[in-house]
């Protein structure tokens, strides 16, 4: 299949088959890293911006690693040491950027639509790393990649249950969006004060009691309480939230055989999924991490090594 974009900014923007060919590309780089030796020469001479100008751990650093093991030069940049500090705009930063002429700039905003604004202005690809409340593409396609090595390409049928913090999560938009193109059905569970308000999402069961929620599902998708929202007073109080919305074992017997745990992190361990389940053998979250490295390698190459066919 021949890669047909310049840039990553949503899961909208893939077919099905694109959505293998990524996890196909993925599982292909996966060996690289269990290597003695984990570097390749496929992007030598390329250079990657990493732009995050919101934290980030897991995300930042597996971008800034996959890069290293396919050789290319990684460049990383937050706000804090950007010139947006000194009242620059995101605009006039990225064309600066641009003016370097690197091959490919990994952006973290906090404003919705950051990824796609910068696009429009740059000639190099661009992969959303996370923009406000609207997407985070690679964390869906990681998670799609750590359900595909139990479910072997059948998602058609599985049931998806995601919990927790919609209303303010990409994790949840993207993840809605690409595993319903697979034949996912998704249930999701939340207060009211954390569910979307303006969803047009379609074929999605929507729970309020956790306990009816998980019945017969085949994996759990634990999402971040976002705790620096809660000033809002969307919630009457943590403890409560813990009381209804606290995935432990006791969940588990409701729910499907062979089930799977997600979380994208970092978790709150007590407050979203008991401490001794995060750490039970149904949870994925620690290969979540390992997948995160072997699909954002998967996408670099597809984007800097895809506009070169394309020119």
């Amino acid at each position: 299949m021949q890669w047909m974009h310049k840039d990553v900014l949503d899961t909208n923007q893939f077919t099905s088959e694109e959505i293998f060919y990524i996890l196909e590309t993925a599982k292909s780089f996966q060996e690289i890293n269990t290597r003695a030796i984990k570097k390749v020469p496929t992007l030598k001479g390329k250079s990657v911006v990493l732009f995050f100008a919101e934290p980030s751990t897991r995300t930042k650093t597996s971008f800034d690693m996959a890069g290293k093991r396919l050789s290319a030069d990684t460049f990383s940049l937050s706000k804090s040491s950007s010139s947006l500090t000194k009242g620059e705009t995101l605009k006039d930063t990225v064309l600066t950027l641009q003016a370097m002429n690197p091959d490919a700039i990994v952006l973290r905003h906090n404003c919705s639509g950051a990824a796609q604004f910068i696009a429009k202005q740059v000639s190099c690809s661009v992969i959303n790393a996370g923009d406000g409340c609207h997407a985070h593409p690679t964390q869906a396609l990681l998670d799609a990649f750590t359900l595909n090595e139990y479910w072997k390409g059948e998602f058609a049928g599985k049931k998806v249950l995601i919990l927790g913090d919609i209303a303010h999560s990409r994790v949840a938009r993207s993840n809605i969006q690409l595993l319903q193109k697979l034949g996912v059905e998704i249930h999701i569970c939340a207060p009211r004060t954390l569910l979307p308000r303006d969803s047009t999402w379609e074929n999605i069961r929507v729970f309020s009691e956790l306990d009816e929620a998980v019945k017969g599902v085949d994996a759990i998708m634990c999402l971040r309480l976002q705790l620096e929202r809660q000033s809002d007073g969307l919630l009457p109080h943590l403890q409560e939230y813990a009381f209804r919305y606290c995935l432990q074992e006791k969940h588990l017997e409701l729910a499907g055989k062979d089930i799977k745990i997600l979380h994208p992190g970092p978790i709150n361990r007590g407050l979203e999924i008991s401490s001794s389940l995060a750490d039970s053998k149904d949870s994925v979250i620690l290969e979540q991490v390992s997948a995160g490295l072997a699909i954002r390698m998967a996408l670099l190459y597809l984007c800097i090594t895809g506009q070169n066919t394309q020119e």
